[in-house]
């Protein structure tokens, strides 16, 4: 069964090519995504390495863990699930601001 891997600390450069040959020194690699800013598209620093089966990961963990990739040093571990996060409010609700009068006139007579 394949198992998912955490991997932070990666250069801003890093490809998803470049993780993929690494990890693959330890055996086979399903998928590979590095998370990126969805504003600038720029990598996050962190991505997910999912490798074949579960000796394959703790091979990966060993042999890139505090290792260093690129020029950094790599935290490698399992993935957590992720968990359930609180609704976030509106972020541009339209509702009565109290802003001091700063940004206009609409408080003025």
């Amino acid at each position: 069964m394949a198992k998912k891997l955490y991997v932070g600390g990666l250069p801003f450069e890093t490809t998803e090519e470049a993780l993929r040959a690494a990890f693959g020194q330890a055996g086979t690699v399903t998928l590979v995504t590095i998370i990126k800013d969805k504003f600038s598209g720029r990598s996050k620093g962190f991505g997910f390495v999912e490798m074949a089966t579960d000796e394959e990961a703790q091979a990966a963990i060993a042999m890139w863990n505090e290792k260093e990739f690129e020029g950094r040093t790599l935290k490698v571990n399992e993935a957590r699930p992720m968990e359930d996060r609180p609704q976030r409010r509106e972020p541009f609700s339209r509702g009565p601001r109290n802003n001091g009068g700063r940004f206009g006139n609409r408080n003025r007579f």
